[in-house]
């Protein structure tokens, strides 16, 4: 076996000066170029890619200054102090044999990350079934994209994010956003929004609590109680089966269930929509008429998904496309805005706790055997589904006893943040991959420096489907290593998953772990075969070739599939099923006591749980900490003034964060966004309230009541007056 330090590195290979690659950050995956000076500095500049077409966010422009920023990690650390590869490995192991000698293997769990390549979620996956024989394994994308995924397999019998290329949406006569601030999540994107706007009688309508600057934009602005797209959904077909816009050839020819969807939105008439949502009734008709005339496009994003009704929302969305006639047809459909980096790819190849690659289910015999004959095991061996995210992190310190970090940063991300942080506390073993030491890292007892996105070569997934190739412009710092060569030599030396193999002194050759990029996307191609996302036909050549490759692509010999549903969906019979779906009434309303709505959102220069870009000195400058956004009479009720600090507390933890005053926002919600930690942590009162069919965590509504800090040596704010500015003009190249 070769030793630890071979393991660890990313291997040889050649690099140039300058390399196409794609940003390390959300799901749009813009096109770049990274350039090396003589001094070997990184540079970034856009490139002309389908997506971004030459445009580059404040996030992208900036991503390589993480590259040799002082927090970077160069060496194990074993409770906190640096150690070498060999004693981190060593320690890892014999911690994991021990919990599973005592404990069962269950008592080990792996949690991964949507920003992780596909090569990566598939040998972790690969990983925890058949080195840890583990079935607790799920990710942080489970609290991203769960619910849209949830709801288009059961509407369409198969889940890609956007069913059609980008460039569609700019071509749209009607764009319904729905709970999505791509001006601020991802603003290369808002070039299709102005390019749709353009078009000669064009409407773009967005849904949303707050009047972001993406609803600011818009034709017509709908603002909602949080918690009640789905009723106001219900309500727009409502109207349409009303005033006969609806597609009755369409529903007859490509759809069932439409019969059951009718009866109930019978009893969504407008007044009562409006009493529920607060949405005027003749904005809604205007939305209705708009959508039913000429192309149109449906997206939703996390505004609407991250609820525990969640999927039956997406699902309320997803009938109105269908009733209308959407999906399949040109510049019409709808479509899901993917978040993280690979959040699509990500959920595709086996890091989610009930699947297995190819997005097939781990409990499917047929799924099971094929995968298990390439990875060489017996398919008894491979555990069944485990735990959700939450639930999982929630079971910390139970009876899972160990877990393994990769690519997250759950003290800050996940919901009901205080009590996940205790459960985290309470392992006998964390260990944490990462290249900076996250708040989740420092309560780690091992933790392990990973390459960074410049630094190694592999494959994403964008929101559209397409297969993106990441290049690397140069190799790891020395002491650091890639995740791929931490599973293959964790595999290793933890020994093979069976015991029959494990008499035979090792494992087979179609079960290695390997840590070469390209041949763990190898045997993804052959694990992913036949399964609703086939990459079987995919190659690094032609992911290159032609700027991507659209899954599913089952051969080499054949194109890829930019646009699905046009003759028929994923179901065996072809058709689309519209899915009857009631609301309900957020699981924790507003009371005497925690009388107002919080929900929670990104803001425009920082990402997810901010470990990467709040170090980034240009974006903490100008969002640099969190805030609570009230409107001006809540806050006049409540004695507060501009900046002032204020606490704002949850049954389940409390927060404090300067206040600012605005009126985009509805006087009986406040906003804060997600990206901090310590005492601006929102997440340590969002709530863990799941999702009865995805499992997503109910972090967009919840009860809490605000109060005033007194002022603190002269200066009431928590940054000591630095200010703060929400919208950032974004670069023209």
């Amino acid at each position: 076996m070769a030793p630890p330090a071979d393991r660890t590195s990313s291997g040889s290979r050649e690099h140039s000066s300058a390399v196409a690659t794609h940003c390390p950050y959300c799901a749009l995956q813009c096109g770049m170029t990274l350039r090396a000076d003589a001094s070997g500095k990184v540079e970034v500049a856009p490139r002309d890619f389908p997506t971004n077409r030459g445009g580059l966010c404040q996030k992208g422009w900036t991503a390589a200054e993480l590259l040799d920023h002082p927090d970077r990690l160069r060496t194990p650390l074993i409770h906190g102090e640096p150690a070498t590869w060999a004693e981190a490995y060593d320690f890892i192991v014999g911690k994991i044999r021990d919990v599973q000698r005592d404990h069962g293997r269950d008592a080990v769990a792996v949690f991964g990350g949507g920003g992780l390549t596909n090569e990566k979620a598939y040998a972790l996956g690969k990983f925890a079934r058949i080195a840890l024989r583990t079935k607790n394994i799920d990710y942080n994308g489970r609290f991203c994209m769960s619910s849209a995924a949830a709801a288009g397999m059961r509407a369409f019998g198969i889940d890609r994010g956007l069913p059609f290329p980008l460039a569609d949406v700019g071509k749209a006569k009607t764009l319904l956003l729905v709970g999505a601030n791509v001006a601020e999540t991802m603003p290369p994107f808002a070039r299709y929004l102005t390019e749709q706007r353009e078009l000669p009688g064009a409407t773009q309508i967005v849904i949303d609590p707050r009047a972001t600057p993406t609803a600011r934009n818009a034709t017509l602005h709908l603002q909602p109680t949080p918690g009640t797209d789905l009723a106001l959904a219900n309500g727009l077909l409502h109207i349409a089966v009303a005033e006969g816009l609806i597609d009755s050839e369409y529903l007859d020819d490509r759809t069932t269930g439409f019969d059951d969807v009718r009866k109930l939105v019978a009893e969504y008439w407008p007044a009562r929509v409006e009493r529920l949502t607060g949405v005027p009734i003749a904005d809604l008709e205007q939305a209705a008429r708009a959508l039913s005339d000429g192309p149109a496009i449906i997206l939703t994003a996390r505004g609407a998904e991250q609820h525990a009704k969640g999927v039956d929302t997406v699902s309320a969305f997803i009938n109105l496309a269908l009733a209308l006639g959407l999906p399949g047809r040109p510049g019409s459909g709808y479509g899901c805005l993917t978040g993280q980096g690979n959040g699509q790819g990500g959920r595709e190849h086996g890091q989610k706790a009930d699947q297995l690659p190819g997005y097939r289910k781990i409990d499917d015999p047929a799924a099971r055997e094929h995968v298990a004959a390439v990875w060489g095991v017996d398919p008894a061996d491979l555990p069944g589904p485990g735990r959700s995210a939450y639930e999982l992190l929630d079971s910390l310190g139970e009876d899972v006893k160990a877990l393994l970090v990769f690519g997250s940063n759950p003290v800050v991300s996940a919901p009901n943040a205080v009590h996940v942080e205790k459960r985290l506390r309470n392992l006998d073993l964390l260990v944490v991959c990462d290249f900076v030491r996250s708040e989740t890292a420092q309560l780690a007892d091992v933790v392990l420096p990973t390459a960074q996105w410049a630094e190694e070569d592999g494959t994403m997934t964008n929101l559209e489907g397409r297969v993106l190739r990441r290049k690397a412009l140069r190799e790891p710092p020395p002491g650091t290593g890639t995740d791929l060569a931490v599973l293959a030599e964790l595999a290793h030396r933890l020994g093979p998953g069976t015991d029959a193999v494990r008499a035979n002194g090792g494992l087979p050759t179609s079960a290695r772990f390997d840590s070469d990029p390209r041949a763990v996307f190898e045997e993804l191609r052959r694990a992913s075969a036949g399964g609703l996302a086939d990459y079987a036909g995919v190659t690094w050549e032609r992911v290159d070739a032609e700027d991507g490759v659209f899954w599913p692509c089952p051969s080499v010999d054949r194109a890829g599939t930019p646009r699905l549903f046009e003759e028929r969906f994923a179901h065996p019979d072809g058709r689309a099923r519209l899915i009857a779906v009631d609301h309900r009434p957020a699981v924790e309303e507003p009371d005497a006591e925690y009388p107002l709505y919080l929900t929670t959102g990104r803001l425009l220069a920082q990402y997810q749980s901010g470990a990467q870009t709040r170090r980034i000195e240009p974006l903490a400058r100008v969002a640099g900490s969190a805030f609570v956004e009230l409107h001006p009479d809540l806050a006049a009720r409540l004695d507060i003034s501009q900046d002032q600090l204020v606490r704002v507390t949850s049954r389940r933890g409390e927060m404090t964060a300067p206040a600012r005053l605005t009126e985009s926002i509805r006087p009986d919600t406040v906003f804060a966004p997600f990206h901090f930690a310590g005492r601006q942590r929102v997440n340590s009162l969002t709530s863990p309230a799941l999702d009865p069919i995805s499992r997503m965590p109910e972090f967009k509504v919840c009860a809490v009541k605000v109060e005033p800090v007194p002022a603190r040596s002269g200066d009431s704010r928590e940054d000591g007056g630095r200010a703060h500015s929400l919208e950032l003009a974004e670069p023209s190249q």
